[in-house]
C-alpha cells in the first residue's frame, strides 16, 4: 500500500511540475509512437503512444494509454468478462524506450504537422484527463484500446474526424487479424475460435496500431500532410525461431490421426470430452462477457456441448441415444462447414472437422 501512495505521490509530483513549466513552444514536438509486436497475448498486435519533446526545455515525456495492473483483483475474470479497467499515464521516454528494448520491440515515430494551438490545446487535454477519473477507461479490443485513445485525443484537438481509416477493403477485422500470429499455430487457433461474428464484419475502425501508422502517412489536415516526417527510434533484433512442429498444425493432425486409425472408444471419449468443455466454456463466456468480439460465436458448432451429452451416452453404451445424438451432432457440423466455406481461418479447424465427422458416422452406424 505504502508503494503505491509513493508512486501516486511521484506521479502527482511530475505532473504538477510538468504542467506548470508550460513547455508548449514553437521548439515543441508532438509524435505518434508505435511500437512492434511481441510473443505475449497482450502485445500480439503492437501499441501506440503519443510523445511530447523539446529539447530545448529538457522536455520528453510519453503519454501511454495501455496501462494495466496484472495484480488487480480477479484480473482474468474482469479481462474476460469486459470490464477491466485500463489507464493513461504519463512518464519520460526513456523510460518508455527502456521498457521496450528489454522486450526487444520495434519503436517507429511519426513526427505530426500541428500548429501551437494545436499542441498547447492537446497539451491541456492530456493532463486534464490524467488528473481526473477520464484517465480510466473499460478496455475493449476493437472499440476502445491504446490506439482508439490516442486516436480520439487528436482528432479532438483537429476539430474533426481527420484520422480515419483509409485503407477499407473487402477484408474482415478477422482477415485484419489473421497474420499477426502467423508463426504461432495454437494462438492462432485459439484466438480465431473464441471469436464470434462481430470480427467477421468488414474492417472500417481503426485500431490496430501498424494500421493507425500506415493510415497517418495517408492523412491530410488542413491540406497539408498531418506527418512531418517518419522515423525509427529502435529496432529490434530479429529472433528467428525456426519451424515448431509442436507449434503447427501437422502436430494437431498427427493427434487427430492417431484417434481416428486406432479408434479406441477411451480417446473418443477424451477427445469428445475436450471439445465439449472448450464449447461450454465459450457458452458460458459468450453469456458472461461484455466484449461484442466473442458473442454469437458459430464455431460451439464445431466445440459442441451436446459432444459432453454423448460422451454420458457413450459411456454408459446406450446405442440409442448415441445415434440420435451423433446424428444431430453431424447435421450441427455440417451446418457449420457450409458457414465456413468463406472463413479465413477454414483450413486451420478443417482437421477438427474432418475427424469429428469421421467419429460421428462411426458412431450412429455403429450396430446396435
Amino acid at each position: 500500500m505504502l508503494k503505491k501512495i509513493l508512486v501516486l505521490v511521484h506521479f502527482f509530483i511530475f505532473l504538477f511540475g510538468f504542467a506548470q513549466t508550460s513547455p508548449i513552444t514553437t521548439n515543441t514536438k508532438i509524435s505518434i509512437l508505435t511500437v512492434g509486436t511481441a510473443n505475449a497475448s497482450h502485445s500480439f498486435y503492437g501499441h501506440t503512444a503519443l510523445r511530447i519533446y523539446d529539447s530545448k526545455s529538457n522536455i520528453d515525456v510519453v503519454y501511454n494509454y495501455g496501462m494495466f495492473d496484472f495484480r488487480t483483483e480477479n484480473f482474468m475474470f474482469k479481462f474476460v468478462k469486459g470490464d477491466l479497467q485500463y489507464y493513461a499515464e504519463a512518464y519520460p521516454y526513456k523510460d518508455f524506450e527502456y521498457s521496450y528494448h528489454q522486450e526487444n520491440r520495434s519503436i517507429y515515430e511519426q513526427l505530426l504537422n500541428l500548429s501551437l494551438d494545436e499542441k498547447q490545446r492537446l497539451f491541456n487535454n492530456l493532463n486534464s484527463s490524467l488528473s481526473s477519473n477520464d484517465k480510466y477507461y473499460t478496455y475493449k479490443f476493437i472499440d476502445r484500446n491504446c490506439t482508439t485513445k490516442v486516436i480520439d485525443a487528436l482528432n479532438v484537438v483537429l476539430k474533426s474526424k481527420v484520422i480515419v481509416k483509409k485503407n477499407v477493403d473487402s477484408k474482415t477485422y478477422r482477415d485484419v487479424l489473421y497474420p499477426y500470429v502467423e508463426n504461432q499455430f495454437y494462438q492462432k487457433l485459439g484466438i480465431n475460435i473464441i471469436f464470434g461474428t462481430k470480427v467477421d464484419n468488414q474492417a472500417t475502425y481503426l485500431f490496430l496500431p501498424f494500421d493507425l501508422m500506415e493510415n497517418l502517412n495517408q492523412t491530410k489536415h488542413q491540406g497539408k500532410p498531418l506527418v512531418l516526417e517518419n522515423k525509427t527510434l529502435f529496432e529490434a533484433q530479429k529472433n528467428e525461431t525456426g519451424f515448431s512442429f509442436f507449434d503447427s498444425i501437422y502436430s494437431l493432425i498427427t493427434a487427430l490421426l492417431i484417434i481416428v486409425v486406432l479408434n479406441k472408444k477411451a480417446l473418443n471419449i477424451i477427445y469428445f470430452s475436450i471439445l465439449g468443455l472448450i464449447g461450454l466454456l465459450f457458452s458460458v463466456i459468450g453469456l458472461y462477457s461484455f466484449h461484442q468480439e466473442v458473442l454469437w460465436n458459430y464455431n460451439i458448432l464445431l466445440l459442441n456441448p451436446l459432444l459432453l451429452v454423448l460422451v454420458f451416452f457413450m459411456m454408459r453404451n446406450n446405442q440409442k441415444w448415441i445415434k440420435r445424438i451423433s446424428l444431430v451432432s453431424l447435421l450441427l457440423l455440417g451446418s457449420y462447414t457450409i458457414y465456413m466455406l468463406n472463413k479465413i481461418h477454414l483450413w486451420i479447424v478443417l482437421p477438427i472437422i474432418i475427424t469429428n465427422a469421421i467419429i460421428l458416422i462411426r458412431l450412429y452406424l455403429k450396430k446396435e
